[in-house]
Order: structure tokens, then C-alpha cells, then sequence
């Protein structure tokens, strides 16, 4: 890809999240929504107010008690007002005041303790603000998020600042800065070195969009509105998925989201099946193109089944370039569920798969606090129908068999009324009458070809379309029909606030992608496919607080709670949350209901 001139383009074109290392020789890359790493830092042509109109600076600690110095560090703010102003000269002037301001000191010349001074090197100027308000400390590494917005609206709606007068652009850079120590005392005229020369370093670093930084800055953009656009064309054509050919889906092994290096074989979709679409960058694109319906994954093992299931349970999210799933596009509320056993599950109408319970309990409002594998999928089921998901994403691996099926045998064998359980192969022909599509993945069972719109069959990574083999088959080894013609739907629960009762520290974090933390509360997300991201979990934590603290009203549906967050999100950003956090990444509200429905404390009205 050819770029003559990238800086201003890129400022101009639009909105970009992008990341620099704290070795400024050796910039790492950005983290992307999917979990994987970006290959491009944001860069600019010059430091001047063409491109730096304003930026802020705000530092993390951990929130835990025991490791927190006993202060929070405030942000240190600066701002560059005319053309050729240098960076170093902008920050100088504030640091040691700032840092001072960070770890507590009234005075900002005895920054240890100890009686150490910090003598900042050069004058101070007049660009450096005292800091406004707390932010967190100090973390395990330096990383900077530069978000660059096309306008100024745009901006104050994310990060809530006022750009300067006449501004067409707002560079916003929040870093994670380690700071030096001694026990748990910080080693005052170090750090205020890193606050004036390191940091502004790297900052200068970020901010150069020069030569073939900048060029790789415009492959991360161009991927992005490709794939904006792809997401678009898979809505407005009533698919479920898109995977343009030339994809490598197969990724390097279990614990890498890279690309296979050697012998990974590239999609090509079946005659049948292709479809071609046109992008803003990659222009004309033919790829499979799954429509609505019930669609059936089958082949053997290892032949790739639940690898092109992953890619598309990870299109609802934008690639990095070469990560070979780029023009992979999925319906953005896909949710994939799976068996969890022992998740809580509060208030769920299980009906449509679980009735007549041993000793007549309810499954019209089912509420353990230890569930089956079977009752925890089938509860994931309508809970994410109830957050308004359009397509189910299964895997035969991940799932509680007695849930998929119950062959004629066992029919025989175990009566209707001795058996609580309906089964989902008599379900989904009915749930995709409903709106909601189906992509299964099958090996182990034939019993889904009779209600499938579609089979695709994998053979050593080769896609087929096996739909027309499927209907001989079916129609060679007939089946007794038990599928259902409806599907019955949840009658929408009403959750109730949930106040703070309990003493101790407000604790919202997340753990990974695997568990959140609300005051002494934890909860188990593992089993949710998409969030991907740490930030993306920390960001389900607060969204969660919100909804319990601010938005459940014991009146609206837990569907009108989700709509209004996601509603305030779009107006307000993220900071609307929480402005402490400084590296939330935003999720998706099917994901915080499955966080909601995962939390043991839920009370409904």
C-alpha cells in the first residue's frame, strides 16, 4: 500500500486507537479488540498545533489497599499551542509539580522523603496545569492508547475535554508508567525524570507518523473500515457471517492467536455458496457468505470444524493486518455458548428445554446456584436471546451432550414424561422461525441434518458444501420427526438495585478475562466467549456496578437497562463508567448480560 503523505491523512480520515512501548527504540504493539497485538503506533509529521492540539497524560495503580502507596496519582496535563512547540518543553515545566501532586507532597521540591530534590532540567514553562483529579498510580509496564478524532465533537464525547479554539483534532495519550522504588517508598528524582524525559520521549515516539510508521498506521485504519463495512454488508444481506477467500483461519497453537506460519491452508468458498461484496480498501471481495438459518459444521476430527467456528465466533471484531482473519465479519451480537458447570443462574424460564422437574420444581422462573452442564447451557441460551442476540454459536466440544441430543434409542429406553430434558435439535428449527440463526458445529451425530438449512463439511481445511449429500442421506436413513414448531419466549425479568450493604474497600476489577470482582463478590466469565480483552473485563465490571448501583429500578426489563447503557456509552464514552480507569475497552451488552446473569447476588422484582 502506497502512502505519499500519512501524518496529516491520518488525522484528517479518522478516529485510532494505537499503542507505543516504554523502550522507545523497540515499540511493541497495540493491543486489538480481538486479543491480538496491532504492528502500528501512532505518529504525526511535526509537533505543532496542526497535529497536537491537546494531550493528557493519567497514570494506574492497582486499586488493592495493601500494594496502593497511600496516595493516588493525579494526571499531568499539558497542551501545545503553537506551531513548533517542542513536547519536552511543554511537559518540563509541570512534572516535578505534578508528581509531587501525584504521590501526596505539599511540596513538590521533596519528591523521596528522604530530603532528595528533583532538579528538573530546563525552565519551566507556562504549558504545564496542575492536575485536576485522582487517577491511579503506578503499574507493570509503560504503554500508551492515542486515540485521534476527526473532530472535536467527537472527542469531548470520549474523553470529555474541551479542545482548544479553532481545533479540528484531539490526541488524547493515557500511559502506564512504572515507577522506581525503595520498599514501598518511590524514588522521587528518578521518576520525576521519567516524567520529564522518558515519558515525553515516548510520547514524541507515539506521535510520529512519519515514513513507514505512518504507512502501517494506514493499514490498521484501512482494516478497520473494511471490516466496518463488511459487518455492514453482512446486516443488509440477512447473513450470519462472511469469510472472504485468501483467509487463513487456523491460528499457530491453543495459547496463540497468530496466524499458522506453515502449511495453513487458505479459504475458498464453494460455488454454491460464494457471494461478493465491495470494500472502501480492498475493493471487490468474493468469500462464504452463511446465511440465516441453521447451519451445520461437520467433518472429522481435526479437519477444522470448530477452527472456522472461532473465526467466526471472533468476526464480531475487526483483525489486525496479517492476522489473516481480516475480512472475517459476523453479525456483531453473536454469542457463543457453551456448557458451564456450577454458574448461577437466577429467574431463567428454562421450559423450552427443561420441565417436570424430580420434585416438581419451577422451571418457569429456575433460579441454583450450582448448575448442571445442561441447565447452564440451556440457561445461556435464553438469557442471551433475552439480550437480543440474533445467532447462536455451538460447538459439540463445549457442549452438554444430553442438550443437543437424544437419539431413538434413548427415546425408547427413557420415556418423554421420565425425561426432563428437550433436547435443542427439537428447538431450533423453531428458534430460527424466531429470528435467531444457528451455527452448530457436529461430528458425533446425524441427527441435526434433518433441521439444518445448510451443511458445510471441512476436509482438511477445504470447505464443501455437503447440503444436497446431507438431503440423500436423510432421505436414505429416514429419522422420526421430533421437532417442536414453537419456541416459547422468556417473559422479560425485571432486575432490582443491588446497593452496597457490606463494609470494606469498593473493589471493581477484573482478573484477566476470566473473573471480575465487586467488592468481596466474585465472578465467573470464563465461559464467555466474547470478551476477549482485559480491558474489555474491567470495563464489564464497572458496567456492571453501574447497572446495579444506577439503572435497575425493580421497573425496567433487564433488556431496557442494556439498551440505556448502551445508549449512554455511545453518547458518553467509556468515562461514563468510571473516569479512574484509565485502559477500559468497550464491550458488548450481550457480554454484560452474561456477566449480570453470572452474578450470584441478583435479585429480580
Amino acid at each position: 500500500m502506497s502512502i505519499a503523505s500519512p501524518g496529516q491523512e491520518i488525522l484528517e480520515r479518522c478516529s485510532v486507537i494505537v499503542s507505543a512501548p516504554a523502550d522507545a527504540d523497540d515499540h511493541a504493539d497495540a493491543p486489538a479488540t480481538d486479543g491480538a497485538a496491532t504492528d502500528a503506533s501512532p505518529t504525526t509529521d511535526q509537533q505543532s498545533d496542526e497535529v497536537l492540539d491537546l494531550f493528557t497524560v493519567l497514570t494506574e495503580s492497582d486499586e488493592d489497599a495493601d500494594a496502593s502507596t497511600g496516595e493516588d496519582a493525579a494526571p499531568a496535563t499539558a497542551s501545545s499551542e503553537s506551531a513548533g512547540t517542542d513536547l519536552d518543553e511543554a511537559v518540563d515545566g509541570s512534572a516535578a509539580d505534578a508528581f509531587a501532586a501525584a504521590i501526596g507532597s505539599t511540596e513538590p521540591t521533596d519528591l523521596t522523603g528522604e530530603g532528595d530534590t528533583a532538579q528538573e532540567p530546563g525552565s519551566p514553562t507556562d504549558e504545564g496545569e496542575a492536575p485536576e483529579e485522582s487517577a491511579p498510580s503506578a503499574s507493570a509496564a509503560t504503554d500508551f492508547d492515542t486515540e485521534a478524532d476527526a473532530d472535536a465533537d467527537a472527542a469531548q464525547s470520549t474523553g470529555k475535554r474541551e479542545a482548544p479554539a479553532g481545533s479540528g483534532v484531539v490526541i488524547e495519550i493515557r500511559a502506564r508508567v512504572a515507577l522506581p522504588a525503595r520498599g514501598r517508598s518511590i524514588r522521587g528524582r528518578e521518576a520525576a525524570n521519567i516524567f520529564s524525559h522518558d515519558l515525553t520521549r515516548e510520547i514524541n515516539a507515539a506521535l510520529d507518523l512519519t515514513g513507514e510508521r505512518g504507512e502501517r498506521l494506514l493499514e490498521h485504519i484501512a482494516a478497520l473500515e473494511d471490516h466496518r463495512a463488511l459487518t455492514q454488508a453482512v446486516l443488509d444481506n440477512g447473513w450470519v457471517a462472511f469469510l472472504a477467500d485468501g483467509s487463513v483461519l487456523p491460528r499457530r497453537s491453543g495459547v496463540s492467536d497468530a496466524p499458522m506460519e506453515e502449511g495453513a491452508i487458505a479459504l475458498t468458498a464453494p460455488d454454491s455458496l460464494a457471494a461478493t461484496v465491495t470494500l472502501p480498501h480492498a475493493g471487490e471481495v468474493r468469500g462464504t457468505a452463511i446465511g440465516s438459518g441453521v447451519t451445520l459444521v461437520v467433518g472429522g476430527g481435526y479437519h477444522g470444524k470448530s477452527t472456522l467456528l472461532s473465526a467466526i465466533e471472533r468476526g464480531v471484531y475487526p483483525h489486525v493486518p496479517g492476522d489473516g482473519r481480516e475480512l472475517v465479519a459476523t453479525v456483531p451480537d453473536a454469542v457463543k455458548v457453551r456448557a458451564a458447570d456450577g454458574r448461577a443462574v437466577t429467574g431463567v424460564d428454562l421450559t423450552p428445554f427443561i420441565s417436570h422437574l424430580p420434585g416438581d420444581r419451577d422451571t418457569a422462573s429456575f433460579t441454583t446456584t450450582n448448575a448442571s452442564g445442561s441447565t447452564s447451557q440451556a440457561a445461556s441460551i435464553v438469557e442471551s436471546i433475552e439480550a437480543g442476540t440474533s445467532a447462536l454459536l455451538l460447538d459439540e466440544d463445549t457442549s452438554a451432550t444430553n442438550l443437543l441430543i437424544r437419539d431413538a434409542r434413548m427415546r425408547t429406553l427413557v420415556s418423554d414424561d421420565q425425561e426432563p430434558i428437550t433436547p435443542f435439535v427439537d428447538r431450533v428449527g423453531a428458534l430460527a422461525e424466531a429470528g435467531v440463526s444457528t451455527v452448530l458445529v457436529m461430528g458425533g451425530s446425524g441427527d441435526y441434518l434433518d433441521v439444518a438449512d445448510r451443511v458445510l463439511l471441512l476436509d482438511s481445511y477445504v470447505l464443501h458444501d455437503a447440503t444436497e449429500r446431507a438431503a440423500e442421506v436423510t432421505a436414505a436413513q429416514p429419522r422420526e420427526t421430533t421437532a417442536l414448531v414453537d419456541f416459547p419466549m422468556q417473559t422479560p425479568r425485571v432486575p432490582l438495585p443491588s446497593q452496597r450493604t457490606q463494609r470494606g474497600p469498593v473493589r471493581t476489577r477484573s482478573r484477566g478475562t476470566d473473573s471480575l470482582t465487586l467488592d468481596r463478590e466474585d465472578i465467573d466469565i470464563s465461559d464467555v466467549a466474547g470478551v476477549v480483552e482485559s480491558g474489555q473485563a474491567e470495563a464489564v465490571a464497572y458496567a456492571l456496578r453501574a447497572l446495579l448501583e444506577q439503572r435497575f429500578d425493580g421497573e425496567s426489563t433487564l433488556a431496557q437497562c442494556l439498551e440505556d447503557l448502551d445508549a449512554l456509552l455511545d453518547d458518553e464514552g467509556l468515562d461514563a463508567l468510571d473516569r479512574r480507569p484509565a485502559f477500559l475497552v468497550r464491550p458488548r451488552m450481550v457480554d454484560v448480560a452474561a456477566a449480570v446473569n453470572r452474578y450470584r447476588r441478583l435479585k429480580l422484582a
